[in-house]
């Protein structure tokens, strides 16, 4: 366990849950197996989430890119999403996790989109953590999207900026900074994900496979991270500090 003194106010942690399909595929077994046990290792990543301090929690389950999978690949993966929306609603509620599914909805099957408001609106009420859940995503989208809803006279502010760019991929609230971002499988890009929150965020990668990250793998990552000299562009040492806009704004003009 960590001390609470450790802790950041605010921590964001935002997973590329990685190696599903190549975890399954070395045990002989049909891709979509390893799907399955990913949708396990999220519920055990999601229940050690608070104890390490984590306030928001972002995994990217399913990209844009995603969709040139083969069908019944991508109709998997839709069936397990709404089985697991409905599966874990009651336990999110029960344990304060406010659940919000950010990227496009439009493009999903008939149905899921009404599942995902239905527990969205029966978990608005969590204050334990915020898992956000990035289905049909990409940043490079939600970026234009956003750059395309922007009033065209005068130069938007960052938070105006950050305002359209929620609203392009349905998030609430606004984009909050990542500040440590885990890509498991082995794999070292960021594949589209959170490009504007992740500005300053700590990158880890690891070898391990998505279904067989655990509770403790959590913690080993966030004890790196609140070990590491985070400056934000500035001089002085600010492990464990996360400062707000206009401290980034004066360091990158110093």
């Amino acid at each position: 366990m960590l001390d609470p003194e450790s802790r950041p106010d605010a921590f964001h942690v935002a997973i590329i849950m990685d190696g599903n399909g190549r975890w399954a595929q070395r045990r002989r077994r049909p891709r979509t197996a390893g799907h399955v046990a990913g949708a396990e290792a999220v519920r055990r990543t999601v229940e050690a989430a608070p104890a390490l301090g984590i306030t928001t929690l972002t995994l990217y389950a399913f990209s844009a890119d995603n969709w040139k999978r083969p069908r019944t690949e991508v109709d998997h993966l839709m069936r397990l999403f709404r089985s697991h929306l409905h599966s874990e609603c009651g336990r999110c509620v029960e344990n304060g996790v406010r659940l919000n599914v950010i990227g496009r909805r439009d493009r999903l099957p008939a149905g899921l989109g009404d599942t995902i408001a239905a527990v969205e609106y029966r978990t608005r009420q969590g204050d334990r953590l915020h898992l956000r859940i990035a289905i049909d995503y990409s940043a490079r989208d939600a970026l234009v999207a956003a750059a395309a809803g922007m009033d065209k006279d005068g130069i938007p502010s960052r938070e105006g900026f950050g305002a359209a760019l929620a609203k392009a991929m349905n998030a609430s609230p606004g984009p909050e900074d990542v500040d440590l971002l885990i890509r498991t499988g082995g794999e070292h890009r960021l594949s589209d994900f959170l490009l504007w929150e992740s500005a300053y965020a700590e990158l880890m990668f690891l070898d391990k496979a998505w279904p067989d990250f655990t509770a403790k793998d959590l913690e080993a990552a966030v004890r790196v991270f609140l070990a590491r000299d985070r400056r934000f562009g500035g001089l002085t040492s600010t492990a464990g500090f996360k400062p707000n806009h206009s401290d980034r704004a004066e360091e990158a003009g110093s």
